[in-house]
Parts: C-alpha cells; sequence; structure tokens
C-alpha cells in the first residue's frame, strides 16, 4: 500500500509516514519510509535527515543514492560526491552500487565534470548483453552523459540499449525474480573501440584516478540527528487525513499498521 500511495500521492502518503513516526520514531523502516516520501515531495532537507537516521538504527547504506541525491535536491552536488565516496561500494548489493553510481554521474554533471560523470558509469554492472533490473536505468544515464559530452552517435546507441533492455525485461516479468535476460538485440552491434576500453576498465579504481582521496569522516553534523523527535510538521487532524481524504482511500490508522507490521513493531510499540 505504501508504494502504491507514494505513486499516486506522495504528499498523502508523507502524510501517513509522518503519523507512523509519532508512534514508533526508533523504528528504521518507519524512519526510511519518512524519507522517501519526503524526497518524493520534494523535500530533500528532511529526507536528508531522515536518512541519516535510518542510516543510524539500521546500520545499513541501502539509501546511499538517495542520500547523495538528496544532497544534490539541496544544491549540494560536492557534499553529494564526498558522501557517495565515503561508503565501500564494494560491500553495497548490485542494485545498490548501480542507483549510487547513477547518482554520482549526476552530482558530477551538476559540477560540469562530464568526463568523470562517465567514470561513474564504468562500473562491472554495465553490461550491453544482458539485461538486469538495473539496466535500462544504467544505460539511459551512459546515453545522458555521451549527449552531454557532444557524443551523439554513441548516446543514441545507448539510449536505444536501454529501450532494448527494457523491452526484454518487461517481456520476461514472468520470471524467475533475478534471473538474467539476454539481450540479443544489443549483440547484433559490435561495441566500438572507445566502449570497448571501457568495459575492461569497470572498476572503482577507475574513479581514483581523477579524484584525491576522500576525508575519512563527513562533518558531525551529519550525524546530529535526534532520534527521539521526528519532524511534526502536520497536525493530528491532517495526519489522519480529515481533509481533503476520500472514504475510500486508506486512512492514517491502516497505513500506520501496515508500516508497523512490516517493521516487527506489536501495537504498544515494541519490536517482536
Amino acid at each position: 500500500m505504501a508504494a502504491q500511495l507514494i505513486e499516486e500521492d506522495p504528499a498523502l502518503a508523507h502524510e501517513h509516514a509522518l503519523a507512523a513516526s509519532r508512534r514508533a520514531g526508533r523504528i528504521a523502516v518507519v524512519r526510511e519510509t519518512v524519507a522517501i516520501t519526503a524526497y518524493a515531495t520534494g523535500d530533500y532537507a528532511l529526507a536528508l535527515r531522515e536518512l541519516r537516521t535510518f542510516r543510524r538504527i539500521s546500520g545499513r547504506e541501502d539509501q546511499i543514492a538517495l542520500m547523495v541525491d538528496s544532497e544534490r535536491g539541496v544544491g549540494r552536488p560536492d557534499r553529494a560526491v564526498e558522501v557517495g565516496r565515503a561508503v565501500d561500494r564494494a560491500a553495497l548489493p548490485a542494485a545498490v552500487r548501480v542507483e549510487l553510481a547513477i547518482a554520482m554521474s549526476g552530482a558530477r554533471l551538476d559540477l560540469g565534470e562530464a568526463e568523470r560523470a562517465l567514470q561513474e558509469l564504468d562500473i562491472p554492472e554495465l553490461d550491453p548483453d544482458h539485461a538486469f533490473e538495473w539496466s535500462p536505468a544504467l544505460f539511459a544515464a551512459r546515453a545522458a552523459v555521451l549527449e552531454e559530452l557532444g557524443r551523439d552517435d554513441e548516446a543514441a546507441r545507448w539510449q536505444q540499449r536501454a529501450e532494448v533492455a527494457a523491452d526484454a525485461l518487461e517481456q520476461a516479468s514472468g520470471a524467475a525474480a533475478g534471473e538474467v535476460v539476454f539481450v540479443e538485440e544489443v549483440l547484433e552491434e559490435d561495441l566500438d573501440d572507445d566502449d570497448a576500453e571501457r568495459a575492461q576498465a569497470r572498476t572503482d579504481e577507475s574513479l581514483d584516478e581523477f579524484d584525491d582521496d576522500a576525508d575519512d569522516d563527513l562533518d558531525d553534523a551529519d550525524e546530529e540527528d535526534d532520534l527521539d523527535e521526528p519532524r511534526e510538521d502536520l497536525t493530528d487532524s491532517e495526519a489522519d487525513g480529515e481533509a481533503g481524504v476520500s472514504a475510500s482511500s486508506p486512512s492514517v490508522q491502516d497505513e500506520v499498521d501496515e508500516i508497523l507490521v512490516e517493521a516487527g513493531v506489536d501495537e504498544d510499540g515494541d519490536e517482536d
């Protein structure tokens, strides 16, 4: 229900998430939900705060790409790069690593560093021969950077690969989760010399050729989050959805209960 609400009505989903945070502000999934819905509504500052709190509570880096994008959203692309580089990418799941690469590439573009933006996308997951869940977005991101560099022919090829990968994944949507889809259409066109060279150099070390070593510690301000006092922008009546929410819409209490059940929290706010 939460994911559906975010797509259909981000503001309403955010109200529900805030209501849940008042009841169970120390539960990681609740703070994560507040962050995601805040990002969806364009409140990047709140998204950053909640993402940092989620990371502190859970010890996970699942939303590191969203943190990078949120830094971009508040107008700090240099900070976004610093946040992204402070993470051990080798320890991230493949899907998260791809999301981070795309976010970092966007931050480089914000800084006017198009060549470095392209390097950010040179990762092992950039495989034009197979379609993974992340392939369409990764291929499209590469196409956008190549277009920014004025390499229109290459950009068009990668955009075509993105479309072919998306079609292949859609056709194979009934396949088992995690199954790799072979993209035959892409193989009909050989990679050019530049792409072949990059394919052999897709390692995180390639990024270090362009950057100084990242600082070991981020600003202390990043960790000054209050776990006990989640932000309360709405009154209880607003959070309950009494203004402008139809009777057919899920109630705030329904959404709160669902988030808490997913987090394994009982009615008293205690974890199982």
